[in-house]
């Protein structure tokens, strides 16, 4: 079995494009011959997550109403990072954008690709410790709730279905178990 590409693209043409994302829609012959389309959303910032941990093991959490699923999200601070710009520049201002913290010490624990049947979207997870809290600024797009709790209870929302974002997930048990493992 082949790693080489098997799909085969006869046209594309982009058919939405803003600051954030475009949409191309490319007609294609698939790996079995058959011909078809596949839409594919570019995204233009990658997406950063910060899991910041205090030397009690404690994390902070931020809550907002996410327009796309309709619903209000627990999730750890998330926010975008331009392509060509040093992620960990990206994560040093969203941590004190929402938070108000800021970090000596970050550590990337994941790169992940958050929907890889229809997206290029590539996030980068960092965990942030040595951590010093200031005041907070956030976005005028931001309505946020910021909330202080042990890094157990945060795992526990998780196992408990109550966080259902992909990176605050992922972040959230990858600290696990690299606590469970010494490693932090």
């Amino acid at each position: 079995m082949s790693t080489e590409n098997p799909w085969k693209v006869l046209n594309s043409e982009k058919i939405y494009d803003n600051n954030w994302i475009s949409l191309t829609e490319h007609q294609v012959l698939n790996p079995s011959g058959g011909e078809g389309i596949y839409g594919e959303v570019h995204f233009k910032n990658i997406a950063i997550g910060i899991l910041p941990l205090d030397a009690d093991l404690n994390t902070w959490l931020v809550g907002q109403y996410r327009f796309p699923i309709k619903e209000y999200s627990w999730e750890i601070v998330e926010g975008g990072g331009v392509l060509n710009a040093d992620p960990i520049e990206s994560a040093k201002r969203e941590l004190a954008e929402e938070t108000g913290l800021t970090a000596k010490r970050y550590t990337e624990i994941q790169r992940m690709h958050l929907s890889n049947s229809v997206s290029d979207e590539l996030a980068i997870i960092y965990l942030a410790q040595d951590l010093q809290l200031g005041e907070s600024s956030p976005e005028e797009t931001e309505e946020l709730i910021v909330r202080k709790l042990p890094f157990e209870e945060a795992y526990l929302m998780v196992m408990n279905g109550v966080i259902t974002d992909s990176i605050s997930v992922a972040a959230i048990l990858k600290t696990k178990i690299l606590l469970q493992q010494g490693k932090i």
